[in-house]
């Protein structure tokens, strides 16, 4: 799964420790996501979405095969 975290992280000028305390899970998560190495619960994914103010799509997006 394709994400935009790290894109919307720098358009709201936040950082990781920042996002990851707004939803509740470690820096180490969001940096894993980030990377691509762990995909989101569905609350985890709607939590950060909410954070962006925009919707789930716009962050996240499966890739071709998935």
């Amino acid at each position: 799964m394709k994400n935009n975290i790290k894109v919307e992280r720098a358009i709201k000028n936040i950082t990781q420790q920042q996002l990851a305390d707004s939803v509740g899970v470690s820096r180490q998560t969001i940096n894993a996501m980030e990377l691509g190495k762990y995909v989101p619960s569905t609350l985890l994914a709607l939590k950060i979405a909410r954070c962006f103010e925009t919707n789930v799509e716009k962050i996240f997006q499966l890739e071709d095969g998935e």
